[in-house]
């Protein structure tokens, strides 16, 4: 999920999801869970039909709202697919301010990627005769304007379907008021900084549980480990000076329209400090009424 990204839409008019992005990094699973949250999901539709799609799905033209709210799956397997025509046949839909269409687009690093890839045996679509590598290359170039223009960039990267169903429900559920959602995850630097991230702390000064024979099996949800962590001096000083640092924060967000917000905490392993600072911060969220939802990206990996 990435803020840097997000354009907050202004119309209230029908819920259209143009679903794009790498192809290999999660799009069929998007649709799913979206259909699971009573969209009509259709895949693979041409450009040059888009329009018809969701003006057949339109009762009236006076405003009214689609019959269900519409995901259309669009990426370069699609026929006819141009990021210029994609983008022209979205400033159409948008103009009048009838339909309320978000770009959401789903990527995934190289490297999983290419392994998806070669665990299905698929080709990669431009990678007939060439290495996989220069495909996925080739394809990131291309569709690199989609992924500015999005509203919502989720990198799947490590993310099962049913983490991926988590956060799309989060952002597109049906009937849900606007507002700002708040993202909170845990990671481990040891795997790389979380690509979506919009504020990232790094607790690897705290006291680190690892060390303790009896606390290396568990994880940051378990509360010897929570004791553990409380017990370092530098922990209360943190949460206060963070807590002091966001609360001043979330009205301004809110008030320039900010749609999303992810937190992210490291720590060496992804397993104990980072985790039970995700869950304290997230506790804090709710305490002010925040729709938060919390992620623990590495804690399944095991002691480390």
């Amino acid at each position: 999920m990435s803020s840097d990204s997000e354009k907050v839409a202004e119309t209230t008019g029908a819920k259209v999801v143009l679903v794009t992005g790498m192809s290999g990094a999660g799009k069929t699973s998007a649709l799913k869970a979206l259909e699971d949250l009573s969209y009509e999901a259709v895949d693979n539709v041409p450009l040059s039909l888009l329009d018809s799609l969701v003006l057949s799905n339109q009762p009236a033209l006076s405003g009214a709202r689609l019959e269900r709210p519409l995901a259309v799956g669009v990426d370069i397997r699609t026929r006819d697919f141009g990021v210029e025509t994609f983008l022209q046949r979205y400033d159409e839909l948008t103009r009048d301010g009838a339909f309320d269409v978000q770009i959401l687009f789903l990527d995934c690093d190289d490297e999983e990627l290419a392994r998806r890839y070669e665990v299905t045996r698929h080709r990669h679509p431009l990678a007939v005769d060439r290495p996989i590598a220069d495909g996925i290359a080739r394809e990131r170039r291309l569709v690199s304007v989609l992924r500015d223009r999005a509203h919502l960039v989720v990198d799947t990267t490590g993310m099962a379907p049913g983490e991926l169903k988590h956060v799309l429900e989060g952002h597109f559920a049906v009937g849900t008021e606007a507002g700002l959602a708040v993202f909170v995850t845990s990671f481990s630097f040891r795997q790389g900084l979380p690509r979506d991230a919009d504020l990232v702390f790094d607790v690897r000064f705290l006291s680190n549980p690892h060390y303790e024979p009896a606390l290396r099996p568990l994880t940051g949800m378990d509360e010897a480990v929570k004791t553990f962590i409380r017990r370092d001096p530098a922990y209360t000083t943190f949460v206060d000076g963070l807590t002091g640092l966001l609360a001043p924060l979330l009205p301004r967000y809110k008030a320039e329209g900010k749609s999303y917000l992810t937190v992210a905490f490291g720590c060496t392993g992804g397993r104990h400090r980072s985790v039970f600072l995700a869950e304290t911060l997230a506790a804090w969220f709710e305490s002010l009424g925040e729709k938060v939802q919390v992620r623990h990206r590495d804690v399944g990996r095991g002691p480390s």
